[in-house]
């Protein structure tokens, strides 16, 4: 593991394994089809329908989905390609100094976990649409609680510790940000100047 992480390793063991002393039988399953990416098609499903009431079929709709997908991809590519291979942090489900206190409902999954792509992907997508629709809705808010409770899941599964799913919000957020200000902020404004 990365020396980088060493200082916050005992709050994460302390963390972790006091999710794991709570545990209990009838969250396992709610758990682990709260990580399920299939659990939210309905959701995809809603925000993808907003997308296309508010644009019907024009070039707008389409750079909104560009954009999605590029926030979708950059947050799950910098989690899984980039910092887990760098910082090489085993999941606490693969840490032997962890293995005999935690509960496994749904296996343990690859070998390193930092940092969560799960949470990466789920902060990623709420926090576009936050940044798209925040004017408008403030129902769009509620996009945070479920980006928290799949990040949460993750942790009570076992397969990441807190810092795993904190760090992979904020890269999602990053993604979101940077997506959303070049594709819809500096490109306007570029456009706007030309214009003139």
């Amino acid at each position: 593991m990365n020396t980088f992480l060493q200082p916050i390793e005992q709050w994460d063991y302390d963390f972790i394994l006091w999710v794991h002393r709570h545990h209990r039988p009838w969250a396992d399953g709610v758990m682990t089809a709260v990580s399920e990416t299939w659990t939210w098609l309905p959701l995809y499903a809603l925000l993808l329908w907003g997308l296309w009431k508010q644009h019907r079929a024009t070039a707008q709709l389409l750079w909104h989905l560009v954009a999605v997908a590029l926030v979708v991809l950059l947050a799950d590519q910098l989690t899984s390609a980039v910092m887990k291979p760098f910082f090489e942090r085993l999941r606490p489900c693969h840490n032997p100094l962890l293995q005999p206190y935690l509960l496994l409902p749904d296996g343990c999954g690859g070998r390193f976990g930092f940092a969560s792509s799960h949470a990466a992907n789920t902060f990623g997508v709420a926090a576009f649409f936050v940044l798209l629709w925040r004017k408008q809705s403030k129902w769009v808010h509620g996009l945070w609680l479920w980006a928290s409770v799949v990040a949460f899941s993750r942790v009570y599964l076992g397969k990441h510790y807190l810092s795993d799913v904190v760090v992979g919000g904020l890269v999602g957020g990053l993604a979101a940000f940077v997506v959303y200000y070049l594709l819809f902020v500096f490109l306007k404004k570029k456009d706007a100047g030309h214009a003139s």
